[in-house]
């Protein structure tokens, strides 16, 4: 083994999970705000798609909403899944308009959609009518994210300005809006991804100096990490958000 290749095996093991942790920081996240949901509440999960968050909803009336049209391979441009199983889901519709009653539900969970929304803002107004009054809203989207499931692609992301003006436009008071990840993290994350997307789109990989130079700046990164003071406010993964539906004035 070169020297090259010792100090990638070497460096592998010195970056911690840098840029790995944005799905997992976000189902912990979703996984506890559905826990502390009392049982037998109602609750909504829109643009369910696959339902992934379905097996912490046993204590709940889950009811899963989607508009059915994505499969898997879209257009085959950007980020595709491959295969995309709808078949869990109870209520095919536009998320802007949900045959179900007003005030019909006491949380709404929508992870990761409204980037897939024309108009996001519209979803959010069809929520504040679903939900009574005290009721929960969880909601997960990227700050900034790649191409993916295209053609049903609109928005690369959301800050939280976004959130805190539309969520008082509709009567949502915000509990908490936090950052998953900082600017750090996020280019770890895709600095990981560069030889799967160099080999896709020019047809080069890193080659052994190319990995070296990336463990290399993966461990600046980590150090950089464990010293942030705040730079999510530059970039981060996504905003994990928290409101509650007011009492009508």
């Amino acid at each position: 083994m070169n020297i090259a290749a010792s100090l990638v095996k070497f460096l592998i093991g010195a970056t911690g999970n840098i840029g790995q942790d944005n799905p997992s920081n976000r189902d912990e996240w979703v996984k506890s705000q559905l826990q502390a949901i009392p049982s037998g509440k109602r609750l909504l999960d829109a643009g369910a798609g696959e339902c992934k968050y379905k097996e912490y909803c046993s204590h709940l009336v889950y009811v899963s909403q989607d508009f059915n049209q994505y499969t898997g391979t879209g257009d085959g441009k950007g980020l595709q899944t491959g295969k995309w199983d709808t078949s869990r889901i109870d209520i095919v519709s536009d998320i802007v308009n949900i045959p179900e009653p007003d005030a019909s539900f006491d949380v709404i969970l929508c992870t990761e959609v409204f980037e897939h929304l024309f108009n996001p803002a519209d979803a959010v107004r069809e929520f504040a009518r679903l939900l009574k009054t005290g009721g929960r809203l969880i909601i997960t989207a990227p700050f900034c994210s790649l191409t993916h499931f295209a053609p049903y692609h609109f928005a690369t992301g959301f800050n939280s300005y976004w959130y805190e003006r539309v969520l008082k436009e509709n009567n949502l008071i915000p509990v908490s809006i936090t950052r998953n990840g900082n600017y750090f993290s996020y280019i770890a994350q895709e600095l990981r991804r560069l030889d799967g997307v160099g080999k896709k789109y020019s047809g080069l990989n890193l080659g052994i100096t190319g990995r070296l130079a990336k463990e290399i700046m993966l461990r600046k990164l980590y150090l950089m990490d464990k010293n942030d003071n705040s730079s999510g406010e530059l970039l981060c993964f996504g905003y994990h958000v928290l409101a509650e539906k007011a009492a009508k004035i």
